[in-house]
This record gives C-alpha cells, structure tokens and sequence, in this order.
C-alpha cells in the first residue's frame, strides 16, 4: 500500500490533517506527519531530516507520495530524498497537491489499494470537483451543478430515485452518515431533492445535504457518475431504504410543536424540551462571542493558514467533546458532534472561506465569520422547525473556530451554587459541559425541542422550557423561578401557594427518582424473592462502563456491528479481539454476551456489495449472510473465543428460523474451535452457545430448537413486525409492530414454555425489556433476564421490586386473553399496583 507523508510549517495543522483524512479510512493507511522545528520560541519551519525520517516510517515497495503546504516544505522534502538510497528516492514522488484536499484524496485512494501513479492523480484532481462552489456557500435557492472530472465526463450519469421515510427526514445525524457513505466513493455523487427542487447539490457536502430539507415522505434523486458509480448508488440506496439505521422509537415525536410562547395569568409558557421541575435562582448566561468587522488582510497565505490551523484545533476539541459525551450519557447522543466534525470539512465552507481569503483578501477571522453567517441564515430561511433548529449546530462550530482565531476565551459554566439558567440560547457545546448537580434547570429563549440542546438536556437529566419570552433576560441574577420541563410552564416568582404545589410534585419526581436510582445500584428481585437478572444492551465500548453507571449486571446484547460499520473494509480477528477485550475488562466480573454479526434489513455494508432488495427486511440478513459468508463469521467466532480465556462471554447467533442454521452457526464454531485448539490458543471450551428468538419459525420450533443451544434470547423488535407483518421502519404500518400485542405476548409465552421443557434460561433484549410496564408481563411469563437500554435499568429494576411472582402470573395471563395493546397497556397500568399486596 502507497505511503503518505504531509510535511507543513505547523505541527498541530499537519496533525489535524492527518487525523481528518485517516479518519475517512478507520486508520487503513501508513502516514507520518513531518512538520514544525524544535524552536519553542518559533516553532513554524520545515526540516529535512525530519521528512527523511517520515518518508522512512512508512516507506515500502508501493512507493510514498509526499504533500507538503509551501514554501521552504517544498526546498526541505526535495533536501530530504538526497538522504534516501537511489533505489527508494525513484519510489518517492512530491505531490503539488493542496494539502488538505490533496492528503484526504490521496489516502481515500491508496486505502483502496491504487497504485502510486493514481493515488498522485487523485490527490491532484482533488479540487477538480469543487470548482463550481467557489462562489460561496450553496444553498437550496441556488445551486451550482458539480463539475466532472474529465475521466468522468465520459462515463453516462446514473441516476436513481427514492422516497425518505425516516420521521424527522435528512436531519443532522441521517445527513452525516449519508455524506460519510458518499465520501467512501471516488464518482461525483449529487443529491436532489424532487419533491422541492430540480437543481442538484454535492452528495459529500454535510450542509448542502441539509439545507435541501428532506422530509420524510420526499422523494429524492441521487446520480453518480465514475467508475464506482454503480456500487456508490447501491450503498446510498441501502443506507435510504435502513431509515439512516433509525427506529422508530429513535425518531423525536411528529406533531409540531408552537415556535412562540403565550403568556396567561402571570405564568409564561415555552415549548418543553426536557422533562422534570426544577425550582431555584436564575443566574443568567451570556456567552463571550467573538465580535468581528470586516477587516483586509496582508498576507493571503498567512491567513489561510490560520485558518486551517484554527480549524484543526477546533476538530481535536471536538473529537474530546465527542469522547466525553460517549463516556457520560453515551453513543448515541455523542453522536451530534460528528455533524460538527463533518461540518468543519466541508468544502462548501472551508472552500467559500478559502475564496474570500485569496480572492478578496479578507483576513482568516473575517472571511471565517461571512461564510458561517451566510450558511446560518441558509438553515434559518428553511420552514421546516427542526431543520432550522440546525443553524445552532453550524452557529456554534463557527463560534468554536472564531474564538480559536481571535483568542476570546468561552464564558465558564461553572456555578458556585445550584441554580437555574437562564440563556438567550445555548450550543450542543455548552450543554454538553453542564453538570446536573449545579443545573436545576434550562431556560432559554430560542430553541426547541428538536434542538441537539435539547437532547443532551434530556440525557443529562436537566429540566429544561425553551422558546420563553426575553423578558425573563431582564431578570436579576437570584430570582427566584420555577419550570415544568413536562408542560412547558414557567413561573417568575411563584406565589407560596404555588410553590408549595410545585414542590410536593418536584420531590414526588425525585422520590421516584432516587428509588429508581437506588433500585438500580442493587439486584432485581421481587417483593418474595424472585430474582431477575438485569442486563444492558450496548454498541460499543464507550457504553460499556455507561452500562455499569446505570447499574447493569452484564450485557446481555452486544452489538457487533459497530465494528465493521463506518469503515471500508471487513475488521481482522485482532482488531475485533482488541474491542472484545476491552469491553470484557471493564464489565469484569460480569458477563459479556456477543451476538455475532447481524447485517442485513436496516443494517446494510456497502463494501460487501450486497445488491439492492426489494425487502430487506425478508432477505439475505443475520445469520443467512453469515452462512453464505462463513469465513466472515469464523474470523469474528475465533476472536470472541480467544476473549473467553480471561472472561465470562457467551455469543448467541441471530435470526435463527430453522435447525438447519443452528447447526450450520455451530458446525463452524466448531471449526473455529479446532483452529484454536490445533494452534495451541487457549480459549473456554464450555462457553455457552445462544440464539436470538426474533422469527415465528424459531416459536414454532422453539422445543426442538432448545435442543441446540443454551440459553434463548428473544428480540421483540423483530419478532414484532415478524408476528404483526408490519416493517417496523416504515411510519404507515410501524405502530402495528407493537410488542404489546397479545399475538406478541403469546409468543413470548410460547418460547419460554418451550424453553422451560428443555431446561434452558431465556432473556428478553428488545424494547420490551426497557419498559416499566412490560416488566410484570415478563416475569410473570417467567423470563429470567431483561437486556435492557441503560437509562432505563432503575425503572426497571424499582418496577420488578414492587411485584409479587403470584400478582405478575395472574396479570401475565389476563393480559394475553385481550385484544390489543392498547387494552394490554391499561389493564397492566390498572392493576400492576396490586402486584405489590
């Protein structure tokens, strides 16, 4: 594989370079950074020795392409192949390239094997495709066709259309991934959004994505012309057809919600954003911001290197905010940042800043504020609420490189004394940086619900009322004010009456509360002494401890997949032994269960270039791909052996529907067995062996299916819109996949019975398993462990400790005598308080 090595004036810019281009190929390729001296007074400079040494670290019989940015890199990489032996200086090429663009072209190309001579021509033709959108930023009124490479005029433009189903449509994190999935191929990719516009955006760009505003329900277009054009619409189409890889209950709610407040009777009223009451003083936040006037500047290269090195900056920051998100309230919601990350690569702004730069000669700062600010009111023109709610994002990534560039420090969120506050608005940056113990509350003006404000509120646990009216600015710091995050209600000054009422429903939450974070920190037995085991579902390894916080005993549901997502090629067996691991410690002592790979449906890999189908949902998915593959499921079975020698892990195989593929799943693990054995790597040979219970076939046969294997765990997710017919990812049927329903129940029933015959344990790990509600269904069904979503294990746990094993059964076996879930839900919300006498 062809080397990279970037050699550039400035350390910290060669280094956010690095990190942004390798991280478009998960590390697949060897690059050195060669860059700055060793002069603290004047640390900016090339040396010779230094890019010699670079080209050495990563040198091969491929070859190494070197990009430097200008100047004296160029005199000093030239310097440095007089250092190399004649026979590797003919095998090092210096690339004139832009180093940015240039090093993501150039390591994209030789992540995909190219040989040197086409990873130089990638690197150099990398602006080729953003010519037309150096006019500035792109917007939904107007937009600038792509130009094609001229290999690529050649090639006919293929084109295809499809309908957007997920509820809230292209928003942040669905447009994050479908650029991430574009940007994995080389042909010119665009997006149009039919239902709106005929005019095209650039597919790899995350704001043109964006401002297109794709609902759901909008048909779009996607063309791509290249020579991978083919298999880059096959991998966008599946990622469109997964629903971005949402579930319906990921989706935030439909009905609109008021854009202003009302006031009545003394008492304002917002838009709830995250629920709980809080009651305090007001300390009120206004944040430093970065004011800049248009100002020339006197040295184009400077400011753009300003620029760049600003932006690499504020991509570590992110990159440590992304972390430390994941750590506290996990993945999923750390997630809003890659759209941030995404945002501060994407040409329609770096290069529309560039433009201003050298075409206009505004200085770094200046040209930086314009283009933010045009891309701003690109997402507030939009009607769409949650789409608008969007310029928060690019507003606080713009901030975040302003701030960089001209040294104004962030304003500290750090209260000396509990309160609530109080803001004109607040960044995902800042309410990601709050702690819940000094937080009582968020009050703002702007926002909404949808907001990525929002959703880290809710995950920290912080009551907050958005979209109030700016009186509550004029406030002094030490008010006193009271807000429902449930309704959406706020009092200035609450009389005594009311604030006794406020306070009684406060501490009745807070009861419930820290009964559920009690209940949480012990195990879940019932009232007479029925234990249940309460294990967590996780997709990673961040959520691993975030699991234990929330007082998990285990995992019951590893998501394997997070390991061959976001990457273009399949992982090795050390790779995943690596993450195994790593996950198995920190859970130690308890257990780990693995479920091998389960693809397919609304989970697609596009470098398996699987084709397109009608129905994914009843194709090639779970364990069906990893027979047809089993080299695939060997490496990942020999990796999760060799974990079982220092931890308790079992793994279970997913939509098993027949004996044949249960014996199929455990002929090869046999294989990988003997592979391990004969090699002399030790591993537990008495691990045990489940299977997911997600297909009616697997109920049916359910008896002599627990036969095969040890334990069951049955995934009400699909087992749902298996048994209701209903694609779970598909708005017009999903309510029908409702696990509540008594055919739903029956089933469940019907498994555990088989089981019990058998003499093997049964767990639930769908979406079931996290509700309250379901818990008596369950136990009184007799499950015998509930894998569950982390923040819901306290409810759980609380709710299973007020049952009576007798009280559970009888409910269990009225609720499958009705007719609907709706009548399931009432009668358990009826009659579970009973379950405690």
């Amino acid at each position: 594989m062809v080397g990279i090595v970037i050699v550039s004036h400035s350390k910290k810019l060669a280094a956010g370079v690095e990190e942004l281009a390798q991280q478009m190929v998960q590390g697949a390729v060897r690059s050195a950074i060669a860059a700055g001296i060793d002069d603290p007074e004047n640390p900016f400079g090339t040396d010779a020795m230094q890019i010699y040494h670079a080209i050495e670290s990563v040198y091969s019989d491929e070859g190494v392409v070197v990009l430097m940015d200008l100047g004296s890199a160029i005199l000093s990489a030239e310097m440095a192949l007089e250092f190399l032996q004649e026979d590797q200086r003919d095998k090092v090429r210096l690339c004139e390239a832009p180093l940015v663009e240039g090093t993501i072209a150039a390591v994209v190309q030789a992540a995909n094997g190219a040989n040197i001579e086409q990873v130089l021509a990638e690197a150099r033709g990398s602006l080729a495709a953003k010519t037309a959108q150096l006019s500035g930023f792109v917007g939904v009124t107007h937009t600038v066709p792509l130009q094609l490479s001229n290999v690529e005029v050649e090639q006919a433009s293929k084109e295809i259309y499809l309908s957007v189903q997920n509820q809230m449509g292209l928003h942040a994190r669905p447009a994050a991934k479908f650029v991430a999935t574009a940007s994995r191929f080389q042909s010119d990719i665009t997006l149009r959004n039919v239902t709106v516009t005929s005019e095209s955006v650039n597919a790899k760009s995350i704001n043109q994505v964006i401002t297109l505003g794709v609902h759901q329900g909008d048909e779009i277009a996607i063309a791509a012309a290249g020579n991978d054009a083919t298999e880059a619409l096959a991998a966008l189409q599946q990622l469109v057809v997964s629903n971005f890889g949402e579930t319906i209950s990921q989706s935030l709610a439909a009905n609109p919600l008021p854009e202003t407040l009302t006031a009545a009777n003394g008492q304002l009223w917002g838009i709830p954003a995250s629920p709980g009451i809080a009651i305090g003083p007001v300390i009120l936040y206004q944040p430093a911001v970065a004011e800049v006037t248009e100002h020339l500047g006197d040295n184009p290269q400077e400011s753009w290197q300003q620029l760049q090195d600003a932006i690499a900056t504020a991509c570590q920051e992110l990159q440590t905010l992304r972390h430390q998100v994941a750590e506290q309230v996990g993945e999923e919601e750390a997630t809003i940042f890659d759209a941030h990350l995404l945002c501060l690569s994407d040409p329609a702004i770096v290069e529309a800043a560039r433009q201003r730069i050298f075409d206009y000669t505004l200085d770094a700062v200046s040209a930086w504020k314009v283009v933010v600010a045009r891309t701003v009111r690109s997402y507030e023109a939009l009607k769409d609420p949650y789409l608008k709610a969007r310029a928060a994002d690019v507003r606080d990534v713009g901030q975040r490189v302003l701030r960089l560039l001209t040294g104004v420090a962030s304003t500290p969120l750090d209260f000396k004394q509990p309160a609530i506050l109080v803001a004109t608005d607040l960044t995902p940056s800042e309410t990601a940086h709050l702690n819940p113990r000094k937080v009582l509350g968020i009050c703002m003006i702007a926002g909404g619900a949808t907001s990525h404000s929002g959703i880290l509120a809710r995950s920290l646990g912080i009551p907050a009322v958005v979209g109030v009216d700016a009186e509550l600015l004029g406030l002094e710091n030490g008010t006193v004010i009271a807000l429902d995050g449930e309704t959406g209600q706020v009092w200035v000054q609450p009389e005594e009456a009311e604030l006794r009422d406020l306070q009684t429903q406060r501490d009745r939450q807070r009861h419930v509360q820290q009964e559920q974070r009690t209940a949480a920190q012990q195990p879940a037995v019932t009232q007479d002494g029925r234990s249940i085991k309460v294990v967590a579902n996780i997709g990673g390894v961040a959520d691993a401890q975030v699991a234990l916080d929330n007082g998990a005993e285990g995992v019951g549901l590893l998501r394997s997949e997070f390991l061959y997502f976001d990457r273009e090629s399949l992982p090795t067996e050390e790779e995943q032994l690596e993450q195994y691991e790593a996950i198995a410690s920190i859970l130690s002592p308890h257990p780990l269960i693995i479920r091998t790979l389960d693809i397919g449906g609304d989970k697609p890999l596009s470098y398996l270039n699987v084709a397109p189908e009608p129905n994914p949902f009843l194709g090639w998915r779970g364990i069906r791909c990893l027979l047809d593959c089993p080299d695939i499921l060997k490496t990942q079975l020999r990796a999760i052996l060799r974990t079982t020698h220092k931890y308790p892990i079992k793994v279970m195989f997913p939509m098993i529907a027949c004996l044949k593929e249960i014996r199929a799943a455990k002929e090869i693990l046999a294989t990988a067995q003997a592979e391990l054995y004969r090699a002399g790597i030790p591993f537990n040979e008495s691990m045990e062996v489940g299977m997911m219970v997600e297909v009616p076939a697997a109920v049916a046969m359910a008896e002599k299916l627990a036969a095969e294997v040890d334990f069951f765990s049955i995934g009400t997710n699909d087992l749902s819109q298996y048994v209701m017919a209903s694609d779970r990812t598909n708005p017009k049927v999903a309510t029908l996949a409702d696990a509540f329903e008594p055919a739903v129940l029956r089933m469940i029933q019907q498994t555990i019975q088989a089981a019990r015959h058998r003499g093997i344990w049964v767990g639930v790990c769908g979406e079931l398993a996290s509700s309250p509600l379901a818990a008596p269904i369950l136990v009184g069904l007799g499950v015998d462990e509930l894998s569950i979503n982390p923040p819901a294990i306290g409810a759980v746990k609380a709710s299973v400790g007020r049952l009576r094993i007798e009280n559970a059964q009888a409910i269990a076996h009225e609720v499958l005598q009705l007719n609907s879930a709706e009548a399931v839900r009432e009668y358990v919300a009826k009659n579970a308080r009973g379950s405690t006498t």
